[in-house]
């Protein structure tokens, strides 16, 4: 879904070096077609040694629903040294009442339990999911604390880490969602890919570039296989 109706823009985002043109060449991927090189680097919450990708999601976007499944699936196939974390957006005011649901279960430890059905409440069960009210209630129904859950979402952690996400998103220069930051130097999206089955691709080369740029050292290990537990989907209506 593209940002505030939201056509794709790439002004103000110039290419930078560190990963050559040639290289992108030979993978198929061109800087400024299928993924942008931010003109200044982000900071990074990933340890040292480690490689930090970003969702950036709306939980009412069918687009982020329909793409659940696939980052879920790419996540558990990933290396040891790539750190994966999402990023809700807020383009509008009356998108923060879902960043704020996100960071609340977040704070909570249910982010794992509950991400999922977040979107299956909105995409499958159509609810509306866009004020405090309707979310509490919800939070309520899915078995969680009332007075816990509101003191999460109302507290300084969520609005501290919901500022922070308005503050990432502008850093990249998100345009739309779904979409995905890369090392603080990087992004892509289905904008830019056509799908995002590609910007997978190019998250992966783009994560393989800047791996080569990192010190030496003992080679990442491959992820550990999941257990044969089948993950849950959210199923988005065509």
């Amino acid at each position: 879904m593209k940002r505030r109706e939201f056509s794709l823009s790439l002004a103000g985002v110039a290419a930078v070096g560190g990963v050559s043109r040639a290289a992108h060449a030979q993978a198929g991927f061109q800087e400024g077609l299928e993924y942008i090189a931010l003109d200044k680097r982000v900071s990074t919450d990933a340890p040292a040694g480690k490689i930090e990708v970003i969702e950036f999601f709306w939980y009412s976007c069918p687009h982020c629903n329909a793409f659940e499944p696939a980052l879920e699936a790419w996540i558990k196939k990933l290396p040891n040294d790539v750190v994966v974390k999402r990023v809700p957006v807020a383009f509008r005011d009356d998108f923060e009442p879902q960043q704020r649901l996100f960071y609340a279960l977040d704070t909570m430890g249910k982010i794992p339990e509950m991400h999922a059905k977040v979107f299956y409440a909105i995409h499958a069960e159509k609810l509306t999911l866009a004020n405090f009210e309707a979310i509490s209630a919800w939070a309520q129904k899915q078995g969680l604390d009332k007075a816990k859950f509101e003191a999460a979402y109302q507290s300084f952690g969520a609005a501290s880490k919901s500022k922070k996400a308005k503050l990432l998103q502008d850093q990249y220069k998100v345009q739309g969602v779904p979409a995905l930051g890369i090392a603080g130097r990087f992004y892509t999206s289905g904008a830019l890919t056509q799908t995002m089955e590609k910007a997978l691709q190019v998250a992966d080369f783009l994560i393989a570039e800047v791996r080569k740029e990192m010190p030496s050292g003992a080679s990442p290990k491959p992820a550990a296989k999941p257990a044969d537990a089948k993950t849950k989907e959210a199923k988005p209506k065509a």
